[in-house]
């Protein structure tokens, strides 16, 4: 099992933190570093700086979100970032939903499966550099472009940058069925966002995938307690909770929330429902409340040294293969001297 460090998202700056907690991270023989993008920080910027002050660890995005660029625009990035990494870039992709595809990056969210296959699609052509250019002829990309308001003088280009790698690692952040499966179809790698190990028909769409496939997943909860009464694991759990509430609640419209819709096939239907009335109504700490704690502490790892190696067990059987934790170094370190 490796480890992973999450950045995640900026606040309204940067964390000061975050290269030192990156370095320490490579320090303790972690496999890879995360940064993530939403409506704020990019996230190749992001991973440029933190290649910078790093020397082996992996620089992984997770996740670029595809509205915000062309596939031949992130391909480029893609390859920038793993040229000043020495080869140690991972690009991981993501839909986003359509409160934010639409609202925020002006684009339609129709066919997103189809959206999906044809933006990665790309990124591989341009990837191999094929001395015929890329060309494309699908029904959201079209290169050269043939479409309305086309001066009809496109030609097939190659990108001018080589890649270090034609074989640059493609992870997708998928959570619904279909989907997931894409995922497996398609990528090098899948990043669940929400994941319990005693679960697994959750995500049963995955279906066998080959033996190098990635699989690496965002624990929702990693904190290292003194003891392990109900009410410390529930402090411990008490972040962890008010992130659940906001994307259960209003990371998405009333009528289409992703993660809502996840936690509903973990069998948590009825309090997912609870969560988002709660948060529509204006009661956020009500919404916070209603989380779960039972369901907060499946889909992480919290309390005694002693209680995660006990529940690691599980996630060291399911097809798992990095664990990215968030957190200080203090909980990096336990996590490495647990785990490792």
């Amino acid at each position: 099992m490796k480890l992973g460090l999450q950045l995640g998202y900026w606040g309204a700056a940067s964390n000061p933190f975050h290269v030192p907690l990156a370095q320490e991270a490579e320090r303790l023989g972690f496999d890879s570093v995360w940064v993530a993008e939403s409506w704020g920080n990019d996230a190749f910027s992001f991973a440029t700086w933190v290649a910078a002050h790093t020397e082996r660890v992996k620089i992984c995005t997770g996740v670029v979100q595809m509205s915000g660029r062309t596939p031949t625009s992130c391909a480029m990035h893609a390859i920038t970032v793993d040229h000043l990494s020495a080869g140690r870039f991972c690009l991981g992709l993501g839909l986003s939903g359509p409160q934010v595809v639409e609202g925020w990056y002006g684009q339609p969210y129709g066919k997103p499966l189809t959206r999906t296959r044809e933006y990665v699609d790309i990124i591989r052509r341009v990837f191999e550099r094929s001395p015929e250019g890329v060309t494309y002829d699908g029904e959201f990309y079209q290169l050269p472009y043939r479409g309305p308001n086309s001066w009809d003088m496109g030609k097939p280009l190659k990108v001018m940058t080589h890649p270090l790698r034609a074989d640059l690692p493609i992870f997708l952040g998928a959570e619904g069925p279909k989907n997931v499966a894409l995922a497996a179809e398609i990528a090098d790698g899948w990043l669940p966002l929400y994941y319990n190990p005693e679960k697994p028909d959750v995500y049963d769409t995955l279906g066998p995938v080959s033996a190098d496939f990635e699989i690496a997943v965002n624990l929702m909860g990693c904190t290292v307690t003194a003891d392990d009464k109900p009410e410390t694991i529930e402090a411990a759990l008490a972040g962890t909770r008010a992130a659940l509430g906001f994307y259960i609640g209003g990371m998405g419209h009333k009528s289409r929330n992703f993660h809502k819709e996840l936690m509903g096939r973990m069998g948590y239907e009825r309090e997912a429902d609870q969560v988002q009335d709660l948060f529509f109504a204006n009661k956020r700490d009500e919404a916070i409340a209603a989380v779960p704690v039972r369901f907060a502490d499946e889909i992480g790892l919290v309390g005694t040294p002693e209680r995660i190696r006990d529940r690691l067990g599980a996630w060291e059987s399911s097809p798992i293969t990095t664990l990215i934790l968030s957190g200080g170094p203090d909980t990096l370190r336990a996590f490495a001297e647990i785990v490792g």
